[in-house]
This record gives C-alpha cells, sequence and structure tokens, in this order.
C-alpha cells in the first residue's frame, strides 16, 4: 500500500537513538523529509548519517524543549530545513532519576521537571507547528505516551500521570483543531526493547543471581505483564504504528490512543 507520505515533512523529537531513531527511519524510508531533534548533538550527527546512508533526507534540530526560547529555536530550525512541518511527533520525554522508588519519595520539583519534559514540552512545539499546518489545511500530530498513563503503579508516579495527562491532551487538542485538516493521536508503547530497558533486564537478572542473563530476566518480566503477544516490543513495532498514523490514508482516525503493547493494558479504553 502506498501510504502517499512522499513529500511530506515531519519534525520528531527525542530522535537521536531508540523509539525515536526508529520513527524518523521509518517515516524516511516513505520518502518524508525528517527533522531530528535532541540535545546531544554527536548522537544527533550519527543517527542524521544513519537515514541519510540509507537515501534519507533528513536534517537535525538540537535544542533544549524546557524552555520557550529552546522550542522556538528546535521549531525555527525545523521550518527551515524543510520549508515547513506537515508532521509533529512528540517523542521526547523522560521520568525523573529518582522516580522509580516510593510515591513520597519524590521532590515536588521533580514532579513539575517529568510534567515540563513530558507535557509542556509537547504544547510548546505544538503552539509553534499548528499555525502552518493550518494554512496548509493538513497535518499529523501524533504524541508519544506509555502504557504507564493507562495502568497506574505505586512506582514512577511522576511518569505515568505525566503521560496520562499527554492522552488527555491529544484527545483535546483532537477537539479543538475540529475540521482543520489536523489530526491528532497518541500511541501509548508498553515494553519496548530500547537500551534502556536492557539495562534494566540486566539489573533485575544480577539481583536474582542470574548473573547477566538478560533472556532469563525478559522472560521472567514478560510473564508478568498479561500480554496476549508472547515477546517484548521492538522500537520498529512503534515506528510502523506511527507512519500509519502520519499518513494521509489515516485522516478518519482522530484523537484515539492506540495501546501498543502486546495486549496487555486489558481494556477496551
Amino acid at each position: 500500500m502506498d501510504l502517499q507520505l512522499k513529500g511530506k515533512r515531519a519534525l520528531v523529537t527525542g530522535s537521536n537513538g531508540g523509539i525515536g531513531a526508529a520513527i524518523a527511519q521509518a517515516l524516511a524510508d516513505e520518502g518524508v523529509s525528517v527533522v531530528l531533534h535532541g540535545r546531544n548533538e554527536e548522537k544527533l550527527a550519527a543517527a542524521e548519517a544513519e537515514i541519510s546512508g540509507r537515501g534519507g533526507a533528513v536534517a537535525s534540530a538540537a535544542g533544549d524543549l524546557s524552555t520557550d526560547e529552546g522550542a522556538h529555536g528546535v521549531a525555527a530550525k525545523a521550518v527551515d530545513a524543510f520549508g515547513g512541518i506537515d508532521i509533529l511527533v512528540n517523542n521526547a520525554g523522560g521520568a525523573s532519576e529518582t522516580g522509580g522508588g516510593s510515591w513520597f519519595d519524590l521532590a515536588p520539583s521533580e514532579w513539575a521537571a517529568t510534567y515540563q519534559s513530558n507535557v509542556i514540552s509537547a504544547g510548546r512545539l505544538i503552539h509553534q507547528v499548528v499555525p502552518g499546518m493550518k494554512a496548509d489545511g493538513w497535518g499529523r500530530i501524533i504524541q508519544i505516551s506509555s502504557a504507564a498513563g493507562i495502568i497506574p503503579t505505586s512506582g514512577q508516579p511522576d511518569y505515568g500521570p505525566s503521560k496520562a495527562a499527554l492522552v488527555n491532551m491529544s484527545m483535546g487538542l483532537s477537539k479543538a483543531l475540529a475540521g482543520s485538516g489536523i489530526t491528532v493521536n497518541t500511541v501509548s508503547p508498553g515494553m519496548i526493547m530500547t537500551d534502556k530497558l536492557v539495562e534494566f533486564l540486566r539489573r533485575f537478572a544480577e539481583k536474582r543471581g542470574w548473573g547477566d542473563d538478560v533472556d532469563r530476566a525478559t522472560d521472567y518480566v514478560l510473564k508478568g505483564t498479561g500480554q496476549t503477544v508472547t515477546r517484548i516490543g521492538q522500537v520498529e513495532d512503534v515506528a510502523y504504528a506511527v507512519t500509519m498514523l502520519a499518513s494521509p490514508n489515516s485522516g478518519f482516525i482522530n484523537g484515539v490512543n492506540l495501546h501498543l503493547d502486546g495486549g496487555g493494558t486489558g481494556s477496551i479504553y
């Protein structure tokens, strides 16, 4: 199927590695001119070289999205690179360094930093790119949330709620942009095999006396997820979903939160 993406222009935040880099590569493979984003210029250069080496049209916009000035600078670089932005993928974000422990150990300042990274930074870029999309009468905004925003846990008390806020934001924005030609959707991945997950699995194996047996740790953790697909997700799984939602063929999909978790959420919502 032709996804009709050739000639479109995308900005993918947090795309100097992991899920973001896979999304950028998938879009580039479909003929999209892609602007990468990150704060580490060395990693950005490597990711850019990977895409250009496969024949993709690619540029980079380094910058910090946690300030209005930084977000404006990133958006301006992205627009200058290819003359506009048709597709915005808000993938940048994460959790506080200490947010994995007790709910009551997390300082308010860390809550604020996580919301700044996961929610407000996305809002900043939306403000920057929507006017151009409106003028063109077409656009795609795709937000990368998490299964943690759907299934609350006692751990990472800042991360899950911030990702839930991103889902809520997407639905509200889809209504605010009704009739504009711009769709807004969310993808909520479950366990995806990134470098961070591999490191978690290594630590998990070591704590249980399994040495560096990541495969054993993966099997153990997977059995506790409730997934109906018996494997860990790959970054390409997220990339395929985003590419589908970015396509003009997906114009009737709007305000959706796509659970990309191998059936792990067990919810109809």
